[in-house]
């Protein structure tokens, strides 16, 4: 006796799962999205989902309760009773929803050896680690840009000379993981209130061309009576180097005839900071 063929429309789980996976290249994420958005629009069966999480097969069901530990842990115990590559597989989570994102954690910790070199890494260097594509590379330096923002609202409305290690720390921030040269300016009021920090220049890896007549002419557009030099070396030693003592000095004596000071220069490498003030340079 022949077996009476299923109904029309009517699919198996298999079917389902099949078809779901074909329509998307054989893959539940996107070729383009490494936070697996294309495969979050699919729709697959209930069963379907059911069977993979209870067989172990589907691609949550390895790390499910592990990502449940961690956030217990932190909930419970806070960031200290997390080691590095665990806060930063803990953030990957919610941008990196569908898969694994523990190799990527520790990948992008070897590759750029700490936390503050993660974030402060270049989208495209970012990007040659093996499950990070441009939208979690773009995610991680607006996690980054968030962070200097908060170091730089310490400074808003308060004495400058009196905030020092919140100066210290913005500009580390800002400024110790770029690959090349910035040249950046603190302008204060008379108060020593910052009125401006901007970004004067920008150079190679080794070197920015500064100009002291434009330092100076900027500092009189916006009123100010005091000024802090910035900038880092990518190199990573904050080393003052001839060259940078002695445009300094040029920027002194330009600026005081027109009652204007520079208070310091400050060099951030990626382990610490030079003064020039400190070392008795200027």
């Amino acid at each position: 006796m022949a077996k009476r063929p299923a109904p029309t429309g009517e699919k198996t789980a298999a079917d389902e799962a099949s078809r779901t996976l074909a329509g998307h290249g054989g893959t539940l994420f996107g070729d383009g999205d490494e936070r697996g958005h294309f495969g979050e629009r699919v729709t697959a069966t209930a069963e379907v989902k059911s069977r993979a999480i209870t067989s172990g097969d589907g691609d949550d069901a390895h790390y499910h309760g592990h990502r449940e530990r961690l956030r217990s842990r932190f909930r419970d115990h806070g960031e200290s009773a997390l080691a590095d590559y665990e806060i930063l597989e803990l953030l990957l989570f919610r941008l990196i929803p569908r898969r694994d994102t523990k190799p990527v954690a520790k990948a992008l910790l070897d590759r750029f050896g700490t936390l503050a070199g993660v974030f402060g890494a270049p989208p495209a260097l970012l990007q040659e680690v093996k499950g990070i594509g441009e939208a979690v590379a773009l995610d991680l330096k607006l996690i980054a840009a968030v962070s200097q923002r908060m170091l730089k609202s310490e400074l808003r409305n308060k004495q400058v000379l009196g905030s020092w290690s919140s100066v210290i720390n913005y500009c580390h921030a800002a400024m110790a993981h770029e690959d090349r040269e910035q040249f950046r300016l603190l302008f204060l009021d008379k108060r020593n209130v910052l009125i401006a920090d901007e970004v004067q220049g920008r150079g190679t890896v080794d070197h920015t061309p500064v100009y002291p007549r434009e330092v100076v002419k900027r500092a009189l557009e916006l009123s100010a009576t005091a000024i802090i030099l910035v900038h880092n070396h990518p190199s990573g030693d904050p080393t003052p180097s001839r060259a940078d003592i002695e445009m300094t000095r040029t920027i002194i004596e330009t600026a005081k005839p027109l009652g204007i000071t520079v208070h310091d220069h400050i060099i951030i490498g990626r382990d610490g900071h030079a003064s020039l003030k400190g070392l008795r340079l200027i």
